[in-house]
């Protein structure tokens, strides 16, 4: 499995238009695109302004078709207003669980 690991700090006045876009983007995921196996939100337990996204894909092949869906060109143009700095990605193999299915 293909994972990324994304860091981002929110503006606390865009808080609500950040969660509005991202859960967009979360749910049309793992709905509509097959290869998305995962897709979680997480928001720091010290920081209200920092969110994680934990994005699990059966393989790069299934991420560069997530980077072409409306829903994520939704979250990269929200992201331009929402986002207080530019994101951090760190791309990852998931060793275990072995199966997400």
């Amino acid at each position: 499995m293909f994972v990324l690991m994304v860091k981002v700090k929110v503006k606390p006045e865009k808080r609500q238009q950040f969660l509005d876009v991202i859960e967009d983007d979360s749910i049309c995921s793992v709905r509509d695109e097959p290869g998305c196996v995962r897709f979680d939100v997480l928001q720091d337990n010290d920081d209200p302004n920092t969110y994680y996204f934990h994005e699990v894909y059966q393989d790069e092949a299934a991420f560069a078709a997530h980077r072409q869906t409306p829903h994520l060109a939704r979250w990269l143009e929200a992201s331009q207003e929402v986002c207080s700095e530019p994101s951090q990605v760190t791309r990852t193999t998931s060793i275990f669980p072995r199966d997400y299915h």
